[in-house]
């Protein structure tokens, strides 16, 4: 069973995704903050990173980049969930090795066929 590691840092948007995911088969870790994320990722190396941008302590930039910098976590599928639907904030996104972006509110199919996506590239 895969193995899906969610940081985002609202709960109700936390809650539901657990659930949602796990509905769907998949093992559910979930870290609150970017910091926790980041230490979650070395300690388990999940198969897929689900991240909000706009957090508090650090947000999902710094987090990517973090992952990105360390051979433990480098090479984990990375998507961005946010309320941020600039071109230049999705281009960052990208430019700093983001396998995927949705925008919310997003519909809870085009995530999962995303995650899909990038579990079978691996």
């Amino acid at each position: 069973m895969e193995t899906i590691l969610l940081i985002e840092d609202t709960g109700d948007i936390l809650v539901n995704l657990i659930e949602y995911l796990e509905i769907k088969g998949y093992t559910v870790i979930a870290a609150s903050n970017g910091k926790q994320g980041i230490e979650m990722a070395e300690e388990n190396r999940p198969d897929i990173i689900i991240c909000d941008v706009l957090m508090t302590d650090m947000n999902g930039y710094e987090v990517l980049r973090s992952l990105k910098e360390s051979p433990k976590t480098s090479k984990i599928p990375f998507i961005f969930t946010t309320s941020l639907s600039e071109k230049m904030e999705i281009a960052e996104a990208y430019k700093l090795g983001a396998n995927g972006y949705l925008i919310k509110p997003f519909d809870l199919e085009a995530l999962l066929n995303m995650i899909r996506t990038q579990l079978e590239k691996k």
